[in-house]
């Protein structure tokens, strides 16, 4: 497709717009944000990281989800309304088993969260030290690839668990 010549002799698009355009004034919240956010050590993002993954480890020990009773209402929204395991169903439950040192009965409950759980953990610990002390780690490189697979194998893990028929019910937690 040809394009038609431009008044000034030139053909295309201009490669810059004339003047460039204004950046958009940040509003007082951003602002707000960005002064906290300079003034603040470096290490005070991966501590706020630190804590709210603290406070999920000690939801899970506190709550002990592996003694409800079996009357309970289902917690899940997914579960209650349709009857089925969500893709993160059992993943409380694991925790907890891996919190106390019960690897197997952590996989009985979600084998796909106790395969993630120590790239998981090599990756905030790779990321929390070296924004807090500079750490230089070696990088877990994990190609789109991978990482596509890994999601269609939890995918396939959701499915299959929900299955009414043998072998898939000894998925069932």
């Amino acid at each position: 497709m040809h394009q038609a010549a431009l008044a000034d002799g030139s053909e295309g698009w201009p490669a810059t717009p004339p003047g460039g355009y204004p950046a958009p004034e940040p509003d007082r919240l951003t602002r707000f944000v960005l002064r906290l956010y300079e003034r603040s050590p470096r290490w005070a993002v991966p501590l706020a990281a630190v804590g709210c993954v603290a406070v999920g480890m000690s939801y899970a020990l506190l709550s002990n989800p592996t003694h409800a009773d079996p009357d309970a209402a289902p917690t899940c929204l997914l579960k209650l309304t349709t009857g089925l395991d969500c893709p993160g169903c059992g993943g409380t439950r694991a925790l907890w088993y891996v919190l106390h040192g019960d690897l197997p009965a952590a996989a009985r409950h979600h084998f796909v969260f106790i395969f993630a759980l120590p790239f998981l953990a090599y990756l905030f610990v790779a990321w929390a030290g070296s924004q807090a002390f500079g750490w230089r780690m070696p990088e877990l490189r994990i190609s789109s690839k991978v990482i596509g697979g890994f999601l269609a194998a939890w995918l396939a893990f959701s499915v299959l668990r929900n299955l009414p028929w043998a072998p898939f019910t000894s998925l069932y937690v």
